[in-house]
């Protein structure tokens, strides 16, 4: 049989090759950002050192030792190789918004829009979300080129402040899955500022004075040093989102933003843990506090779910069956009807009944608890139906 180019569906491809090369960059520029923050923490100022190294540090890896030196301001003459660190940033981002384009923008009416927050029209909704990344930048910046930017703790606490702001408006606009991914990408594309803005022009500045015979300025490396800081602080929070969609609990539900400010607070706990580690300080209570607002945040997000009314009136096998023909099938089929679906998810057919009552306590985890499905809620499946089959289930999920 002859093969048919045009048969195929090529987006799951696209989006696997973009996925792939998203989390290869993703690893190399944070594998690169909390080495470096290592590093610098690792530092000894020893006797023997030439003038203006501000200390060095030996390693063994892989069967080699190295050593490595930190300028204050640069050495007295410029090495003929010179190795940047900036393509692992710029192709995380590069491939991270292409992501978002192929999954939130292109399938916007799924994964993007939830019609019973706002009635958007896609393209409605690709704005809102452009203009988010680009005011997060901008707020951002700003922020650091103000008074308070010479000031880290303040500037941190604002700068999250301002986040759970966004995530709170995002929440009430998209749906969990969506407005959690544009957190996450406002918070990638201050990341990669900082490298396209700030760090890589102020290391070019220094090393063109240099070639010029001149000293570069202190503050350039300064400058550069706390967004690099800034950006080490903020990958945790980033690397959560990214697994988020596999987590409907934390995306769902009302109080969501909550959720997402709650674990990115575990995450920075963790990660200045690790940063005071590096310089000798064991803060244990830093860990203690992270798992108790991770604790926490499991506690809050379980005494959200609705205890079952046991004393509600019978719902029959064939009024949950309605439920599902009318929202679950077009996806959840041998051969299902949605554009865009060429297979059932999670390889589950619901138009076998034995199916659904095998799987009952996993449509209730979807569509009843943290009503992630259907996808945007395109379907428009009330509370009354969702309570229903959250009824059925409670009573037994009996044919």
């Amino acid at each position: 049989m002859p093969f048919d180019v045009m048969s195929v569906d090529f987006m799951p491809w696209i989006e696997l090759a973009l996925r792939w090369l998203h989390v290869i960059t993703g690893i190399a520029w944070i594998g690169a950002s909390f080495y470096f923050v290592w590093l610098d923490n690792h530092l000894e100022k020893r006797e023997g050192l030439p003038p203006g190294v501000a200390g060095d540090l030996w390693a063994v890896h892989g069967g080699g030792f190295y050593n490595s030196r930190k300028y204050l301001v640069a050495p007295p003459e410029l090495p003929p190789n010179l190795h940047w660190f900036k393509y692992e940033a710029y192709w995380t981002w590069i491939s991270g918004f292409l992501l978002l384009c192929a999954v939130y923008y292109y399938g916007a009416s799924i994964y993007l829009i939830d019609a019973a927050k706002a009635a958007l029209q896609p393209w409605q909704a690709i704005a809102i979300g452009l203009a988010s990344l680009a005011a997060g930048w901008m707020l951002y910046d700003g922020l650091c080129r103000a008074p308070l930017g010479r000031n880290n703790a303040m500037f941190g606490t604002v700068w999250f402040l301002i986040l759970c702001g966004f995530a709170y408006g995002l929440t009430h606009v998209f749906s969990g899955r969506g407005a959690f991914i544009h957190v996450g990408a406002i918070i990638g594309t201050a990341m990669v500022g900082n490298v396209f803005f700030v760090i890589i022009p102020n290391q070019k500045k220094a090393v063109a004075e240099m070639i010029a015979g001149r000293v570069p300025e202190a503050r350039l490396g300064a400058e550069a040093k706390q967004r690099s800081l800034h950006n080490n602080y903020m990958t945790l929070p980033v690397v959560l989102i990214m697994i988020s969609n596999h987590y409907p609990m934390l995306t769902s539900g009302g109080a969501n933003w909550i959720v997402l400010a709650a674990l990115a607070i575990a995450g920075l706990l963790v990660r200045h843990f690790f940063n005071l580690r590096h310089k000798g300080e064991q803060r244990w209570e830093l860990w203690a506090a992270a798992v108790a607002v991770f604790a926490g945040t499991m506690l809050f997000v379980h005494s959200r779910e609705a205890a079952p009314v046991m004393g509600a009136a019978p719902v029959s096998f064939a009024e949950a069956r309605a439920l599902i023909d009318k929202h679950c099938v077009m996806c959840h089929s041998a051969h299902p009807s949605h554009a865009g679906v060429t297979a059932p998810p999670a390889g589950l057919d619901f138009t076998r009944d034995a199916v659904v009552i095998q799987n009952a306590k996993r449509i209730e985890f979807q569509a009843v608890t943290n009503t992630t499905m259907p996808l945007g809620n395109e379907t428009h499946m009330t509370a009354v139906e969702r309570a229903t089959l959250g009824a059925w289930i409670a009573q037994g999920a009996k044919p």
